[in-house]
C-alpha cells in the first residue's frame, strides 16, 4: 500500500483541504491513478517448508504446537456463545469454549488494531516502545475528515488536528511499525526450535527489519491490500456504507492481493477468509512432525464488507443487506476455524495443540449494525467496554480443563508470556514483559510444573489502555476512562464493572477511587516511551449509536486519537 501514501498526499496538497467537496475529486485521483502503480500478479501457489525430515518424535512427546487465531473488528455479540443472536451463529468458535478455557474478562490492548497487534506480538504494552497510534498513510486522515465534514451532524463534537503532524509526511507508511529491537512471540519460539509462519494481516510495519518475515516468521503470506474478492467477481457480494468515509475511501485504493515473504502481490486463489484457512491447513499439514507456531490473523469481519455468495445465499431470512453480508463473513470465519481444527485432528495433533482464539478489538461503529458489541456500549476506537472487551478463549486439550470459565481480567499481552510457557521458553529479562502465564490460573499443572494448588490471585492488579485522547485504567472492579483531545473539552468516567454495561457514572459518589486510579495511571504513564510517530487527529465517537444513526441530544461521545 506503499502508493496510496504518496498519491493520496500529492492529491490533497495540490486540491488542498479546506473545501469539503474536494474529497471526491481526491478518491477520484486515487482511483484512477490505481491501476497505474499497483501490479497484481496471477495466483501463486505457496511452497509451504516441510517438517517431514525432522527427527520422528511421537506429537505427545514433542512442545505443543501453538495456534493463534486473530479475528478483526469482531463484535462481541458477533459469536453466538455470548449471548441471544439469531444472526450470528458460530458453533465452530463456541467449540473451542466448550473444550478448553472462557476467559470472559479478556481486553484487547487499545481500542483500535495495530497497537492491540505490537502488544500480542511483543508481550508488552506497545506504549512502552512508542507504539501508541495506529499508522495511517498520509492524506488518509484529512480525506476521511472531508468527506465526515459533508456529512450534517451539528450536535457531533469537532474533530482535532495535530498542527505538528506534518512530521509524518516524511514517513512511509511501511516504515512504521513495531521496531525490530522488540523480540516478538515468533522469535522467542524460533529460538525454541519451533517452526514459525504467518497468514494474513500484519499491520507493524513492512521496512527496516519490520515486515513479518523479519521479526522471527519462517514463512509470512501477507495481506498486501484489503479486499476480499476481485473488484468484478459475481461469487463475491458487496455492502457499501454511504454513510461511512472510511468505506468510501477503502473501496477507493484497496485490491484483492498477497504477498509471500516480500515477493511481489499476487492474486489469492478464492475469497479471501476461504484462502486463508486453506493455507493455514497446509502449514498444518506441512509441519505435523515438528513444533510450530501459525499465527492466522485474519482481515474478517472488517471492513469493506464483502461476502462468499454461497454465504451470502444462506442467509436469505436477513433482509439488512449490510447485515446480512456480515453475518456471512463471520460465517466464512467461522468455518474456517472449524476447518482447521478438523485438519488438526486429521494430522493426529488435536491433543498437544495450544489453539487461542480472540479479536484485535471490539466491533466498529461505522459499519452501521447497532447491537455487536452487546450488552456492553462503545465501538472500536472507544475504551469502553465496547471496544475493548474481546472473545478470548484458549483450548489444549493434554493440559487445559475442558468447559471452564475464567472471570479474572486477562490482556492481550499475556498470550505472549502463556505461548512461551507452553513451550518452554523462558522470557526475556532485559526489559519489562508485562503479560504473565495464564495456565497456572486456570490449570496447576498446565505447564508440566508442579503445583500443588491453582493461583488464587489475580493475574493483574491494574490493566492500562492509552492512545492520546483516549486513556483508561481498570482494576478488580472500577474502571476510570478519560477523554481528553488537545484543545477539547476533557470528561471522565468512573465506572463499576461489576455493573453491566457502564451507564452508571460513579466519579461524584466514589471521589476515593477516582483519585487512587488518576494516580496509577499517571505513574504507569511516567513510565511510557514517548511515541515513535505523532497523532494526526483526535475525533468523537458517538458511545451508543452507531454511524447510521443520527446524533441526538444528550448522547455521550469520547474521543480517540487515530
Amino acid at each position: 500500500m506503499r502508493w496510496i501514501a504518496g498519491v493520496t498526499l500529492a492529491l490533497v496538497a495540490m486540491l488542498g483541504i479546506g473545501s469539503v467537496f474536494r474529497a471526491e475529486l481526491v478518491l477520484l485521483g486515487v482511483a484512477q491513478m490505481r491501476a497505474a502503480y499497483v501490479d497484481i500478479g496471477p495466483t501463486v501457489e505457496i511452497e509451504w517448508s516441510t517438517g517431514a525430515d525432522s527427527q520422528a518424535r511421537a506429537p505427545a512427546d514433542r512442545p505443543p504446537n501453538i495456534i493463534l487465531i486473530l479475528a478483526d473488528d469482531m463484535g462481541w455479540n458477533d459469536i453466538s456463545m455470548n449471548g441471544p443472536n439469531s444472526t450470528a451463529q458460530t458453533p465452530n468458535i463456541d467449540a473451542l469454549a466448550e473444550e478448553g478455557v472462557t476467559f470472559s474478562q479478556g481486553y484487547s490492548a487499545h481500542g483500535t488494531c495495530a497497537p492491540s497487534r505490537a502488544a500480542l506480538m511483543s508481550g508488552r504494552y506497545g506504549t512502552r516502545f512508542g507504539f501508541e497510534f495506529t499508522p495511517t498513510p498520509p492524506g488518509f486522515e484529512p480525506v476521511v475528515g472531508m468527506l465526515s465534514a459533508m456529512k450534517d451532524r451539528p450536535l457531533r463534537p469537532p474533530s482535532f488536528t495535530n498542527p505538528n503532524a506534518d512530521a509524518l509526511d516524511s514517513l512511509e507508511f511501511a516504515g512504521l511499525g513495531m521496531p525490530p529491537s522488540e523480540i516478538t512471540l515468533a522469535e522467542l519460539l524460533a529460538d525454541q526450535g519451533y517452526h514459525t509462519a504467518h497468514i494474513g494481516k500484519w499491520h507493524l510495519g513492512e521496512e527496516n527489519g519490520m515486515a513479518p518475515h523479519d521479526q522471527g516468521f519462517a514463512e509470512s503470506l501477507l495481506m498486501a491490500s484489503g479486499l476480499y474478492g476481485g473488484r468484478d467477481d459475481k461469487d463475491v457480494i458487496q455492502a457499501r456504507q454511504e454513510f461511512d468515509p472510511i468505506d468510501r475511501f477503502l473501496w477507493r485504493v484497496l485490491d484483492f492481493a498477497a504477498s509471500f515473504n516480500g515477493d511481489p502481490w499476487f492474486e489469492p486463489q478464492k475469497y479471501l477468509t476461504d484462502y486463508y484457512t486453506d493455507e493455514a491447513i497446509k502449514v498444518i499439514e506441512a509441519n505435523r512432525d515438528r513444533p510450530f507456531f501459525l499465527y492466522l490473523a485474519h482481515w474478517a469481519p472488517h471492513t469493506p464488507l464483502q461476502a462468499s455468495r454461497e454465504d451470502f445465499e444462506a442467509l436469505s431470512d436477513i433482509e439488512l443487506h449490510r447485515e446480512r453480508v456480515y453475518v456471512a463473513m463471520i460465517h466464512a470465519l467461522d468455518r474456517g476455524v472449524g476447518r482447521v481444527m478438523e485438519a488438526l485432528k486429521a494430522s493426529g495433533l488435536d491433543d498437544n495443540t495450544l489453539v487461542i482464539f480472540t479479536s484485535d478489538n471490539g466491533g466498529a461503529g461505522y459499519i452501521g449494525l447497532p447491537d455487536i458489541n452487546a450488552p456492553y456500549r462503545g465501538w472500536k476506537s472507544t475504551l469502553f467496554e465496547g471496544g475493548i472487551r474481546v472473545p478470548f478463549l484458549a483450548r489444549w486439550p493434554a493440559k487445559l480443563p475442558a468447559g471452564v470459565a475464567y472471570d479474572a481480567p486477562v490482556h492481550h499481552f499475556d498470550i505472549y508470556a502463556t505461548a512461551a510457557a507452553a513451550a518452554g521458553a523462558d522470557l526475556p529479562t532485559d526489559r519489562i514483559i508485562d503479560g504473565v502465564d495464564l495456565t497456572p490460573y486456570v490449570a496447576p499443572n498446565a505447564t508440566g510444573i508442579e503445583r500443588t494448588t491453582e493461583r488464587t490471585d489475580m493475574p493483574h492488579e491494574y490493566l492500562f489502555f492509552r492512545g492520546g485522547a483516549a486513556q483508561a485504567v481498570r482494576d478488580e472492579r472500577f474502571k476510570l476512562m478519560v477523554s481528553a483531545p488537545p484543545h477539547g473539552p476533557r470528561k471522565e468516567w468512573l465506572f463499576d464493572l461489576n455493573v453491566e454495561g457502564e451507564w452508571v457514572d460513579l466519579l461524584a459518589e466514589h471521589p476515593e477511587v477516582a483519585d487512587r486510579l488518576r494516580g496509577v495511571l499517571k505513574t504507569h504513564n511516567a513510565a511510557q516511551a514517548e511515541p515513535l510517530w505523532p497523532w494526526i487527529t483526535a475525533k468523537a465517537t458517538n458511545v451508543d449509536r452507531d454511524l447510521s444513526q443520527a446524533d441526538q441530544p444528550g448522547d455521550e461521545f469520547a474521543y480517540s486519537s487515530n
